[in-house]
């Protein structure tokens, strides 16, 4: 790495107030990016200053203060819609994350479009999240579930996707790049196979919008859910992003304010899209801060992000692959900076749980996706997921770490 990389990286990392903390009296090492990634401190002074200046409700009045947060909101909404290369801005619905996107589209499109003997088709690799909604919605209508296995490398064996695929699929549900193995799904690939059968096709992208650029004009996907707390923003906001022609069709998600367009007793009818999905008052301040999370992965560039995560995630993999009694689980060829594996004999939380006394923050456990644990015969994984703020030496201390653990297990 060049000099002038290593100065940059460093200016990076001054931007990121907690990477300066010290954990049991060793500097941080954050390699739990995966869970969440850390907030830069223009994240951290938008949400402070909208509260300080701008506090006000949005869509609901006249005065100045009101139409200035209105303003910024939907100005953060048109930033969202350019940042995937949405069509219109309308086809951006803000949630408070991942999850609550795909409870909107799992119980919205399957209410009037799922019925008993129909379909629904996730993968092995899904997190809970992309799984339990559409198991319930199947459980409510009468419906099953079907699964796409993986190959020993941690890639969708597309084959028998494509057996699955029939004219009683009503959804396919997907992940982007998977949280627990780091595999990046051929999402373009899937979704022209499920077009093909007339299928739409829903995208998990919790882990996508903070490791690569995302065109779902060019991917064609028909919904796109994603959390700002993954790609450098709060918590508690988050997206959807859905094909107009779908949302124009789907019912509301939750009903009371503002998703309203006139109230009787007899009657009530909605607010055009995206409103009609957002009911009451929205989380303003975390969507001034998820528009500045934006703004600031736009001025360091993807060349920059996606080249360092690149070099992390290559100089790791080598590095991991020569300490004796590591066992790399997930290999495929078209990864994200996330690394899960396993240490010899050594149970993963007693090893995350002394690395962390040494200042390695890493991630243990099955990761939300108990069944690809159960095909892979395991508990359970160490995950190590780096961000563009890490750096090699890093690494290093992570590969240090595990050989004390070893040590100390010896």
């Amino acid at each position: 790495m060049s000099e002038l990389s290593e100065e940059k990286i460093q200016s990076v990392r001054d931007d990121f107030p907690i990477l300066s903390r010290t954990i049991y009296g060793k500097p941080l090492v954050y390699f739990d990016n995966a869970a969440t990634t850390q907030k830069p401190n223009i994240v951290i002074d938008a949400i402070s200053n909208y509260y300080r200046n701008d506090n006000a409700n949005v869509h609901r009045g006249v005065h100045y203060l009101s139409q200035q947060a209105t303003g910024a909101f939907e100005d953060v909404r048109k930033k969202v819609s350019t940042f995937v290369n949405a069509g219109s801005s309308d086809e951006i619905i803000f949630t408070r994350g991942a999850t609550e996107a795909i409870n909107l589209v799992a119980c919205s499109y399957c209410e009037p479009f799922l019925n008993a003997g129909d379909e629904i088709i996730v993968s092995v690799l899904e997190h809970h999240s992309n799984i339990v909604p559409w198991q319930f919605a199947c459980e409510r209508k009468g419906a099953q579930l079907k699964v796409i296995p993986v190959t020993p490398d941690g890639d969708l064996d597309l084959n028998v996707f494509e057996k699955l695929l029939n004219d009683r699929t009503k959804m396919v549900a997907i992940s982007h790049i998977s949280n627990a193995l780091g595999t990046i799904n051929p999402v373009a690939e899937i979704v022209k196979m499920a077009h093909n059968k007339g299928v739409p096709v829903f995208v998990d992208g919790a882990q996508g919008l903070s490791h690569g650029p995302v065109d779902v004009q060019k991917l064609d996907c028909d919904f796109y859910a994603f959390s700002a707390h993954k790609m450098y923003g709060p918590m508690g906001i988050g997206g959807l992003y859905g094909k107009t022609s779908w949302l124009e069709k789907m019912q509301p998600y939750q009903l009371g304010g503002e998703m309203i367009d006139k109230v009787t007793f007899a009657k009530t009818t909605y607010n055009d899209i995206p409103y009609k999905f957002e009911a009451g008052t929205p989380n303003v301040a975390d969507v001034m801060g998820l528009g500045t999370a934006i703004d600031y992965m736009n001025t360091l560039g993807w060349d920059f992000i996606t080249a360092q995560e690149n070099d992390l995630l290559n100089y790791a993999t080598e590095r991991l692959q020569q300490v004796e009694g590591v066992k790399l689980i997930g290999t495929s060829a078209n990864k994200a900076a996330i690394i899960s594996f396993l240490i010899d004999g050594i149970h993963f939380f007693d090893a995350g749980t002394i690395m962390d006394h040494l200042g390695v923050a890493i991630r243990t456990g099955s990761h939300c996706t108990q069944p690809l644990m159960d095909i892979l015969g395991i508990n359970g994984t160490l995950r190590a997921s780096m961000a563009f703020y890490n750096t090699r030496q890093e690494v290093d201390k992570l590969i240090d770490a595990i050989h004390r653990v070893k040590t100390l297990f010896a």
